[in-house]
């Protein structure tokens, strides 16, 4: 009996071995799976979810109230950086021969170089008073409504439109584990920098400083920022400057014209920039920061019945330089059937009139400021309202990636005023034309939203997405200016290249 009992248990082990070894293989393959999956998605995810989850902050106050707390509770930063304060005479050559080797490297061992992602970026540690101290400035002063420029603009109203600088600068400095771009990595030392940023707030020293005490600022910045033997190394041609206000640094900025320039537009009237300063080649183009709130797609939808004003402008009706051309809008779209002009006025009232206004309209003017762009095309977008462009000479942020003609309609000044015509090629417009235009607006409307941390595809975003385009012809001039020999031929500064202009040309 005990012989055939155990039999039996070596029948049914051997029975259940096949089974048990099946079950403990599936087991240990399915946990494999599990972890290539996991692994699998972190490697194909561009964007992978930071280890927090935080909303967007789209205020420039806001986002600013909490990045100054920030850095009045943290200490100073772990990273070594090696921004040299005290130029000695051999440091230009050392750094010279640095990036010579980690360029060589490069070249050698990826196959990509130098069309490659993320773009290294260095950025300048500059003295607090070019760049905290006058955010904190800003800060504590934002709610003196007194302070107005000639026309009667708020001045703190015109910075936060401009406050580019800051939005760049927050994500670029932020630590690597609350940025959601991969587009972009800061580097610490110089030698493994693609391009230099300078954190300098031109526009808030322009508005809040004294003039002469403002000058005497960008005196201070421009031999600092020349002194560093980068600049020299380049010539400044591989050094990110913002100058997105037309005024600021221009007391100094011949003198950095090879930089890259961040800017709202290109100006080749010559009222604003001298010629040989600024061209596509070189510089980027960046929007406005808009002054109204996102109509996002479940606005989009609730307003869509509510649009019964044909077009709408709200704004000031006359402006100096290349907006002339308001005046004549002004006076040939005055009584239209379906058509709102109203005389733009500063404060949270304005805003609001302005965004109303803007959801209740189809189309939304945009003719030509006192410089080609204007702040409103911006809102327009973010409205939901077809922006209606009148402005020849206008140059748009990020052309070489996004399409306006999907969300914009374009109209020559001659044309827009002819009696007439501008209303009759409105109406022409198909509802399925406008109905795409506005499905595209909401789509296109997160190109134009600066946010902390920085969204991808947003404008920050496509800042370097469009620097990439430009790294192997900053490389190509900077060597060459380097091995030019002195006086034997003349170093291109494109000086003679004609001014940018969409209207149309004649021969």
């Amino acid at each position: 009996m005990a012989n055939k009992l155990h039999h039996m248990m070596i029948s049914s082990t051997r029975s259940r071995s096949p089974i048990l070894l099946f079950t403990l293989s599936l087991l240990a393959f399915s946990l494999l799976f599990f972890l290539f999956s996991l692994s699998s998605s972190q490697t194909h995810n561009p964007y992978p979810s930071p280890n927090f989850t935080l909303k967007p902050v789209t205020s420039f106050l806001a986002s600013l109230e909490l990045f100054l707390t920030k850095k009045s509770l943290s200490s100073s930063s772990s990273h070594r950086d090696d921004t040299v304060r005290e130029v000695i005479e051999d440091d230009l050559h050392r750094l010279d021969e640095k990036m010579f080797a980690k360029e060589s490297a490069r070249l050698y061992s990826d196959p990509y170089y130098p069309l490659q992602f993320p773009i290294r970026v260095y950025v300048y540690e500059m003295p607090n008073k070019f760049t905290y101290d006058l955010l904190w400035l800003f800060r504590n002063t934002y709610r003196d409504t007194v302070n107005l420029t000639s026309n009667g603009s708020p001045v703190h109203r015109l910075i936060e439109q401009h406050s580019i600088d800051y939005w760049l600068w927050a994500d670029l400095i932020a630590p690597e584990t609350e940025r959601l771009l991969k587009s972009v990595v800061r580097v610490y030392r110089q030698e493994e920098a693609d391009l230099f940023y300078i954190p300098f707030f031109t526009t808030i020293s322009f508005f809040l400083l004294e003039k002469q005490q403002c000058k005497a600022l960008y005196r201070e910045a421009l031999k600092w920022v020349t002194d560093q033997p980068a600049w020299k190394r380049s010539g400044g041609r591989d050094h990110i400057l913002p100058v997105h206000h037309p005024w600021s640094f221009k007391s100094v900025r011949r003198y950095v014209k090879n930089a890259i320039w961040l800017l709202p537009d290109m100006d080749s009237t010559g009222n604003w920039y001298k010629p040989g300063q600024v061209f596509l080649e070189k510089d980027l183009i960046l929007p406005y920061v808009p002054n109204v709130d996102l109509c996002d797609a479940k606005c989009a939808s609730e307003n869509e019945s509510k649009r019964t004003t044909l077009l709408f402008f709200r704004g000031r009706l006359k402006r100096n330089a290349g907006g002339k051309i308001r005046a004549k809008l002004v006076a040939e779209l005055s009584g239209a059937e379906g058509v709102v002009v109203e005389e733009g006025t500063a404060g949270e009232g304005g805003k609001a009139a302005a965004q109303t206004g803007m959801r209740k309209s189809i189309f939304c003017l945009s003719p030509a400021g006192d410089t080609p762009s204007s702040a409103r095309l911006f809102d327009a977008i973010v409205s939901g309202c077809i922006p209606v462009i009148v402005s020849d000479e206008l140059e748009l942020p990020f052309e070489g990636i996004l399409d306006y003609r999907k969300i914009a309609v374009f109209v020559s000044s001659s044309d827009a005023i002819q009696p007439g015509w501008l209303i009759k090629f409105l109406k022409d417009v198909s509802p399925a034309q406008t109905r795409e235009m506005q499905r595209n607006l909401v789509k296109y409307s997160r190109h134009f939203l600066y946010s902390s941390p920085a969204q991808p595809l947003g404008p920050e975003d496509l800042v370097w997405r469009m620097m990439a385009g430009k790294l192997v012809n900053i490389k190509l001039h900077t060597r060459r200016s380097q091995r030019v020999v002195k006086e034997s031929r003349s170093v291109c500064t494109c000086d003679c290249k004609r001014a940018n202009f969409t209207g149309p040309t004649f021969i």
